[in-house]
């Protein structure tokens, strides 16, 4: 399983790359050494408040997209999702929920 250090750092290696920047040149406009962006990437270590700031301003995206990592996760977390969520509907909603799916599944 997945935890959140795991999936922060890899939202923030998608967005690094999706900017064109290698790790080197952010951890220089963040003012870090590149061996912490890479154990942040990684999920070995999890960035301060601070540095996570100033990872997204130079990311140009703001904080909270960082943690947008819904599409990041693993199988098994997207199906504990799923039912924890249907688990939470009432019956229509369950319905419409079994309707939607239905008809993207086709």
């Amino acid at each position: 399983m997945q935890t959140a250090k795991q999936l922060l750092g890899m939202r923030v290696r998608e967005v690094r790359k999706l900017r064109g920047l290698s790790q080197e040149k952010l951890a220089e406009k963040v003012g870090v050494d590149p061996k912490q962006i890479s154990r942040i990437e990684g999920g070995k270590s999890a960035p301060s408040l601070d540095t996570l700031e100033a990872i997204a301003k130079h990311l140009q995206v703001e904080m909270k997209d960082l943690f947008d990592f819904q599409h990041l996760l693993s199988e098994e977390r997207v199906e504990d999702q799923v039912l924890r969520l249907l688990g939470m509907m009432d019956v229509e909603r369950r319905k419409l929920a079994l309707r939607v799916l239905t008809a993207i599944s086709t």
